[in-house]
């Protein structure tokens, strides 16, 4: 026992011996460290540029000679490596460019500059002849997104006479880049079920809140001559919220409007609501620098990766690489589009694209998959908005032709039936690709969410300060920014109403408001009923409704206001005389009737009695002084209105329709007829109006709106209250649709014609003044012109029995016909301002000469944009 036990202890010294020797050694080498010796960190960092243009040259890779530790050069050229080991050199590697090895100072910061020459040799490989210096001219990156362009044609499916086939797509919405104090927070103790965790290394950070999801599947036929594109809509599933506060269909039309198709082949392609130049248009050259990265020899046929990235990085432009087949067709194997972090682009804070394309049996390359990630967010950090839609595609067909009827009618038309509810076995049969995790219980969760009170009580709370109007089941009250306004024939006005909800009836609706002015101490008010013909809200598309209402209030002649109620609270403020108004009593009925394909017309019958107020009189042309005035005008007006808006894309708010603009014009055609001897009507007449509005792309250049209007009445001696009083804006806030420097009631017209052209640069020049780049603002440019007259026998200065032009409280004429010169102002602005203000300095080019008008103007309107 003794010898066993003497021999444990002698084992046990020679361990804790040799311990103590290894920790002697391992404190040693820290020391040694820790005086420069050994194990230093070492910082290298520079820019990597061409050695004869003196281009900077991106992702460039910097390794370690013999291991696999390094990084690569980001968008500028720019580097920076930090090292915890002892190495002596550090190598630059680029294709097309030869290598180059660099020693370092171990334990030093240091900056070294690289400037890397062209290597002629290995650009051989990639079967494209040329240096590799950055220029367009002799470079062989450029020659080879030249052989792209020059085979895009025949590599789209355009090419084809026919093809069809099968598409899966889903959308899906979460809060993004959550913190865990956030989730934590009091208010979310009930809804922890709804967050997921993600890999923190994705868009969209580690916690996320889903919130939205929609799945469609779809088989789309494509015919060249005539160009028809037509997706048959087999099945739809959305998560939905409640109608009451959220635009179901609206919210659809808007996701997809900011998630549409990515087609790498046309020219421009549109993100956000904006257009970003693709890599391969036909002027990409002069906007993008290329380079090539590397040749993938294991796939058949070899690929080519070439990189791109903008000339300015502010520009709606690309960043990223695509992967180019060298076997004669130059297609687009894969892509990878993202854009650049000081991209000019509101509220974006990362976008990933992936674009995915199969070898069909003919040897084209047809798109397989499409994948769009995009976070939004106020800042560059904290919480955010991330959507993704993913488009996959299968059981191509080409040249089959299919009959006519295939290709007929709209865009896009459902082959199912909407009443009849798709569930999860169903989805599971057809999807294309499974649902990812954070998707799966979007659906649940969203059916789950709205029977918690505390949710609905934050809708609630939300809808009244988004959409004004609070509800309370059955009615709901508002809009909340009526309740309080002033005027000079008003005075102080107070105001209150709402109106009926779903909950009372599907059908019928009812409407009102009662208001009180404490000057000119008037009660004002309104009602209206309709009935719905096709049992859907009267704010449901497509609209099928009658409806009878009554008014008494007071309007401003020539304002015309769009999505803005006008005793808005904030259009109180106003410049110049602000002293011309009416009081009317109008009753109205209408019908109004909506199609799919986005054609709707309005039948109307309309009787007023209009009573003129603050400076304005009806006076006859024969009136002598002393008499009594006019006291007020009636009549009496059937009206038509057609309307046929293709593709028209918008929200449904709780008070107007914001539309969703693209490309497609808006044609809109309004005849009203007065009828005298009905209903006491005083005069006869026909008023024919056309308007027409369309928004141009113009690439890199940004895009036009362009709004032409035309009108013309027939009849004679009709009093100025019913002629055409163009639209003019005496606020501060810049009116699109209106002349903001025009007063009111100061041009009347039986026959006329205008445009309007507001043009949005998008900061295409302010993105070359490196002052403004960071700013991030935006060039608006706009010029309106209105060219009219007024026929003799409608114009009381040349003797027609009608009321004289109103005078101001001098007696000098306030309104005045354009027959000498059309009537033109313009105007220069800065938008964008804090990714909400626009703001224009607006000239007046003509009729200076009026009393009470100013040359010049400044007006601010709020825009949110992306």
């Amino acid at each position: 026992m003794r010898h066993g036990k003497q021999y444990r202890i002698s084992c046990d010294y020679k361990m804790l011996k040799t311990l103590y020797i290894r920790f002697a050694l391992m404190a040693g080498i820290l020391l040694l460290g820790g005086t420069g010796v050994l194990a230093q960190t070492t910082t290298i960092k520079g820019v990597i540029t061409d050695a004869q243009t003196g281009e900077t040259l991106p992702y460039v890779s910097i390794v370690i000679p013999g291991t696999t530790m390094g990084t690569s050069a980001d968008v500028d050229g720019k580097y920076a490596l930090t090292l915890k080991e002892n190495y002596a050199a550090i190598r630059f590697t680029y294709v097309g460019y030869e290598s180059i090895d660099k020693k370092i100072t171990v334990g030093a910061d240091q900056v070294i500059n690289i400037k890397m020459k062209v290597d002629a040799s290995m650009l051989k490989e990639v079967t494209v002849k040329g240096r590799a210096r950055y220029r367009n001219k002799d470079n062989p990156a450029v020659q080879l997104i030249r052989q792209v362009i020059e085979n895009r044609d025949k590599n789209q499916m355009a090419n084809y006479d026919f093809a069809e086939y099968e598409q899966y797509e889903k959308i899906s919405f979460a809060l993004s880049n959550l913190s865990d104090k956030f989730k934590e927070r009091r208010i979310f103790r009930n809804y922890q079920f709804l967050f997921k965790d993600q890999d923190s290394s994705t868009i969209g950070g580690k916690n996320i809140l889903p919130a939205y999801i929609q799945e469609k599947l779809s088989q789309v036929y494509f015919r060249k001559n005539p160009y028809t594109k037509k997706q048959w809509v087999k099945a739809n599933r959305r998560a939905e919220f409640d109608a009451r506060f959220v635009d179901n269909d609206g919210l659809s039309a808007y996701f997809n409007r900011l998630y549409e198709d990515i087609n790498i082949y046309k020219n421009d392609i549109s993100i956000a609501t904006n257009l970003l130049l693709s890599p391969i248009a036909n002027t990409a050259p002069t906007f993008y620098k290329y380079f090539i990265r590397d040749t993938v020899k294991t796939h058949e046929p070899w690929l080519v990766e070439l990189g791109f990235v903008p000339r300015n990085k502010t520009d709606m432009l690309f960043e990223g690489k695509l992967f180019i087949t060298l076997d004669g067709n130059y297609a687009v194997q894969n892509a990878y589009l993202t854009v650049n972090k000081d991209i000019n682009l509101n509220f974006m804070r990362d976008l990933e694209a992936r674009l995915e394309f199969e070898k069909s049996p003919d040897g084209r390359y047809h798109p397989s998959k499409t994948t769009l990630g995009m976070e939004f967010a106020l800042g560059e950090k904290g919480g955010g908005l991330f959507g993704q839609r993913v488009v996959n595609y299968k059981n191509y067909e080409v040249n089959q032709p299919r009959p006519d009827s295939v290709y007929r009618g709209p865009a896009e038309q459902a082959i199912y039936n909407p009443l009849i509810k798709t569930g999860e076995s169903y989805w599971q049969q057809v999807r294309h690709i499974p649902l990812e995790k954070s998707e799966r219980d979007i659906y649940r969760n969203v059916d789950t969410l709205q029977t918690i009170p505390s949710f609905r009580r934050t809708m609630d709370i939300t809808s009244l300060f988004l959409a004004g109007y609070k509800s309370f089941d059955i009615v709901e009250v508002g809009p909340v920014n009526t309740f309080y306004s002033f005027n000079p024939v008003e005075g102080f006005r107070l105001r209150f109403g709402g109106r009926t909800t779903t909950d009372l009836s599907k059908r019928i609706f009812f409407e009102t408001y009662a208001a009180y002015g404490f000057k000119d101490q008037k009660w004002k008010y309104f009602l209206s009923g309709t009935y719905s013909l096709n049992n859907k809200s009267v704010y449901h598309f497509p609209l099928h409704y009658i409806r009878a209402s009554y008014q008494r209030d007071t309007k401003i002649p020539g304002q015309d206001l769009q999505f803005v109620q006008e005793d808005n609270f904030l259009l109180s403020f106003k410049r110049g005389q602000n002293n011309r108004w009416l009081y009317n009593d109008i009753y109205k009925a209408e019908y109004v009737r909506e199609f799919q394909n986005r054609f709707s017309y309005k039948v109307g019958f309309t009787h007023w009695n209009q009573r003129p107020a603050g400076i304005l009189e009806y006076k006859p042309v024969e009136h002598i002084d002393g008499q009594p005035t006019v006291a007020q005008l009636s009549n009496t007006e059937v009206n038509l209105e057609l309307r046929y808006a293709p593709n028209e894309q918008f929200y449904q708010g709780k008070l107007y329709r914001t539309p969703i603009i693209n490309k497609f014009p808006i044609f809109t055609l309004r005849y009203n007829a007065g009828l005298k001897g009905v209903l006491n009507g005083e005069n006869s007449y026909h008023n024919v109006t056309a308007n027409i509005s369309k928004r141009i792309y113009l690439s890199q250049l940004g895009f036009m709106d362009i709004t032409t209007e035309g009108g013309y009445i027939f009849g004679k001696n009709i009093p100025f209250p019913l002629l055409t009083i163009h639209r003019a804006n005496q606020t501060y806030a810049y009116q699109l649709n209106s002349y903001n420097l025009m007063n009111f009631l100061e041009f009347v017209s039986d026959h006329y014609a205008s445009l309007d052209v507001q043009y949005y640069m998008n900061g295409f020049l302010f993105n070359k003044i490196p002052l403004l780049k960071k700013l991030k603002l935006r060039e608006v440019f706009s010029f309106k012109a209105a060219v009219g007259g007024l026929r003799d026998e409608n114009n009381p200065l040349k003797g027609a029995s009608v009321y004289q032009f109103p005078v101001d409280d001098q007696g000098r004429p306030i309104s005045y016909t354009m027959d000498k010169q059309p009537y033109m102002e313009g105007s220069i602005g800065v938008a964008n301002i804090f990714k909400l203000l626009r703001v224009d300095l607006v000239k007046r080019f003509n009729y200076l000469d009026h009393p009470n008008v100013s040359e010049w103007g400044i007006r601010a309107r709020f825009r949110l944009d992306f």
